[in-house]
């Protein structure tokens, strides 16, 4: 990407408020999609179907992080309290702490790339730094958003709520494996699924960041791969415009080809 710093960014004014909406259809279909999910993977064990699992357990993952970024930077229309819920019932899809995760992801869009920014820090590492840090990753942000959270009684309550559900979790799998055996099987790929969160989600869109917003992070520009990660690849236009929910992302995108062409920024290709 280029390093250039004199340009004036587009407003949201400039590429059409009507990015900003969120239908009542498209809020529904963001916040019932991981459910879906579950629900398949629950007939996917029922008729055998075990070598389908790990497939729809990955798209269980897109599904809950394209919405829970949504719900974290208020794009679907949410209430104070219907985001307290959607965070809580998102984060129990994947047994993560989604109160957690909305500390971290604000502080990460505050400051990247500067220090104090534990969502961000995988960007620093090397390659082989941010896959051995993935079993690690959600706990120190876990801790690091408790402390944040020091003095805010109802927020800590919901860390500590949340952070017990894994070890609730596991230990429920355990007791039902000669019965349910499925549910540990879940229980440990959902786990061992977030260990990529690192890599997928913090080292590749920031790899070789620059020092403007626009060397920060990249865009990922294709058909196949952006509909598969449901749009959360145009990463560079979400840090950029972050109020824009991720159902208009790839529209986003599109309105700002011009711009990014006369700056000098050069999208990734993908299939």
């Amino acid at each position: 990407m280029n390093h250039t710093t004199n340009f004036d960014l587009p407003t949201l004014n400039d590429l059409g408020t009507d990015l900003l909406t969120t239908t009542p259809r498209q809020r529904w279909i963001a916040l019932v999609r991981p459910f879906i999910g579950v629900i398949a993977y629950a007939l996917a064990v029922y008729f055998g179907l075990w070598w389908l699992t790990p497939i729809i357990v990955f798209l269980i993952f897109v599904a809950v992080v394209t919405v829970t970024h949504d719900v974290v930077h208020g794009t679907l229309g949410l209430t104070r309290r219907q985001t307290d819920w959607a965070l809580f019932a998102m984060g129990v899809v994947l047994l993560e702490s989604g109160h957690a995760y909305r500390t971290t992801h604000h502080r990460h869009h505050s400051i990247f790339p500067g220090d104090d920014d534990p969502e961000g820090y995988p960007a620093k590492m090397s390659l082989f730094g941010a896959l051995i840090y993935g079993p690690v990753f959600l706990c120190r942000l876990w801790i690091w958003a408790f402390q944040r959270n020091h003095g805010i009684f109802t927020q800590q309550l919901w860390l500590l709520i949340e952070g017990v559900i894994p070890i609730l979790a596991i230990f429920g799998g355990i007791v039902l494996w000669n019965v349910i055996p499925a549910v540990l099987i879940y229980v440990v790929m959902a786990i061992v699924g977030s260990w990529i969160y690192p890599l997928l989600t913090v080292y590749l869109p920031h790899k070789d960041y620059g020092d403007t917003p626009l060397t920060q992070t990249h865009t990922l520009r294709g058909h196949l791969i952006p509909a598969l990660f449901l749009e959360l690849t145009y990463h560079l236009e979400h840090h950029l415009y972050p109020q824009v929910p991720s159902h208009h992302l790839a529209e986003l995108a599109r309105r700002l080809d011009p711009f990014f062409e006369q700056v000098g920024v050069k999208p990734w290709k993908v299939i």
